[in-house]
């Protein structure tokens, strides 16, 4: 009875450990969502006085950042949501479903700038140079702030890291917004506003084809790209008393949640409680994995087909 106490007593560990750190991570994604709101209305509202599509086009994507920083708490919100008999695996996959989310919402946000970026191609208007070149910099400055504020966290989930890549493309869409401003200001190269433009929004893409390729593996219930399935296989078999591994299954229910699952053949003789907590500790220390279902067998049943 105590090897079986000892075989579980990570899991608690660990989810203790996520929920602290979901907690953190909620608290520095408001803050973070506080400084992007006020300046996306400052940035919205300097494009609109100075007739800078850099500067309305990187208030759009500090729009998508605002939604993504909401999406993302709202997914950790309901991740920490304990499970139920309709959700056994509770609500987890909510902060999946918000990146994806995210991910859409960046391409939308592309897609109309690269429109209105084309469109004064043709007939590049008059930019306010000096106070757009201002508001840029102080874009820059908020965005490199709250980069270093979820530096940290990036990792802690696929929301977080898809509110993380919204950040990372506006502080780059600020750079454009000041050199565009910088050129008009100094050789008045109107056309360099929409380059900038274009700019902007083709590493608005880059981060949400990334960030909607991972979605798709999580979602799909696909290997995580850390993990050597193969590598798994043979360090199980390697356990005493184990036999031979079959159907043996890894994917993740959310970033930083990876399941296993499988069939594990050990000796007659073997104590079943002693290899069940090696092969799940061997899994911890050696994978990271921590959610962990296995079934015991033995050569003997197989062959019979007891269940069959």
């Amino acid at each position: 009875m105590n090897d079986h106490v000892a075989c579980h007593g990570h899991d608690d560990a660990n989810g203790s450990r996520r929920d602290t750190s979901k907690r953190e991570t909620s608290a520095r994604l408001r803050l973070v969502l506080v400084l992007a709101f006020v300046y996306m209305l400052a940035e919205a509202a300097g494009g609109l006085i100075t007739n800078s599509l850099a500067l309305l086009a990187d208030s759009g994507h500090m729009l998508s950042d605002v939604a993504a920083l909401a999406i993302s708490l709202a997914g950790l919100r309901a991740a920490r949501r304990a499970p139920t008999a309709s959700h056994t695996y509770g609500y987890h996959r909510a902060e999946v479903l918000g990146a994806l989310v995210n991910a859409v919402a960046l391409v939308v946000v592309a897609t109309g700038i690269f429109l209105e970026a084309f469109r004064r191609f043709g007939a590049p208007p008059e930019v306010g140079a000096p106070t757009a070149l201002a508001i840029a910099t102080g874009g820059l400055v908020v965005n490199v702030a709250a980069l270093v504020i979820l530096g940290g966290h990036k990792e802690d989930g696929i929301g977080v890291r898809g509110a993380w890549l919204h950040v990372l493309g506006d502080a780059l869409g600020s750079i454009g917004a000041m050199v565009s401003a910088g050129a008009i200001w100094i050789a008045d190269w109107r056309w360099a506003d929409p380059a900038a433009s274009v700019l902007i929004a083709t590493l608005v893409v880059y981060s949400a084809l990334s960030l909607l390729w991972e979605v798709i593996g999580v979602l799909m219930e696909g290997t995580p790209r850390h993990i050597d399935v193969a590598q798994v296989h043979a360090s199980i078999a390697a356990v005493e008393s184990v036999q031979g591994v079959h159907d043996l299954h890894v994917w993740t229910i959310t970033s930083g949640m990876e399941s296993l699952s499988g069939h594990v053949v050990i000796q007659p003789e073997a104590d079943s409680q002693k290899v069940l907590c090696a092969v799940r500790a061997m899994l911890e220390q050696r994978f990271g994995i921590t959610h962990v279902t296995i079934q015991l067998e033995t050569e003997e049943f197989e062959e019979r087909a007891v269940c069959g």
